[in-house]
């Protein structure tokens, strides 16, 4: 379980249907992100919402639990599978943590991670956004900031099936067959490295 937008729809695949249960399909956010080994705090405006970016060692307890709950109740009660959530990457010494506050409330709006991978690629997982908070697009915001964070590097993810189109307006392309994880189809997504020049 790599990369799982969950029901953001504002972003182009657009949820219809009931949510998603497992064997069953399910749907699915300007930032520069510092490259310190400090936690940043970003305001991103206009709104008050503000993006968070933490290593592991970083994450003070009530912040970890925060987001661990969010993941646990988007991805293992909200979509009925159960499955080693924590899987031991979340600790790994470059694994990058990032996350949406509304900059008055503590609970996460969203949250994914950037995972390094053995051939130097990154990979983006575990991208949720609270039930409260979808429609408003913090998917596709968290999906910016992590990509601007990764830089140069490749990337790779994992994303459901029916997000083809959210992916490939960020740059990613079909890698591979669809395939079942956890009973909901998924499909293999690579993007290429990108330098200064690519994205002027």
């Amino acid at each position: 379980r790599a990369a799982d937008p969950i029901w953001d729809t504002s972003s182009p695949a657009r949820a219809t249907g009931p949510r998603p249960t497992c064997g069953t399909a399910s749907t699915a956010s300007r930032y520069v992100v510092s490259s310190s080994r400090r936690p940043q705090t970003i305001p991103l405006r206009p709104d008050p919402v503000e993006l968070h970016t933490a290593l592991f060692e970083q994450l003070d307890i009530a912040t970890l639990y925060r987001l661990l709950r969010l993941r646990v109740d988007v991805f293992v009660v909200e979509q009925h599978c159960a499955y080693p959530e924590l899987d031991g990457r979340d600790a790994e010494p470059d694994a990058t943590h990032l996350w949406l506050t509304d900059g008055d409330n503590s609970a996460p709006l969203g949250y994914l991670r950037v995972l390094t991978e053995p051939d130097g690629a990154a990979r983006i997982g575990r991208v949720a956004v609270a039930p409260a908070a979808r429609g408003a697009g913090f998917a596709r915001q968290l999906m910016t900031a992590a990509l601007t964070h990764i830089g140069e590097r490749a990337c790779i993810l994992d994303a459901q099936a029916n997000l083809v189109e959210f992916y490939r307006g960020l740059g990613f392309e079909v890698t591979g067959p669809e395939y079942l994880e956890d009973g909901i189809p998924h499909v293999p997504r690579w993007r290429a490295g990108r330098s200064a020049v690519d994205e002027e």
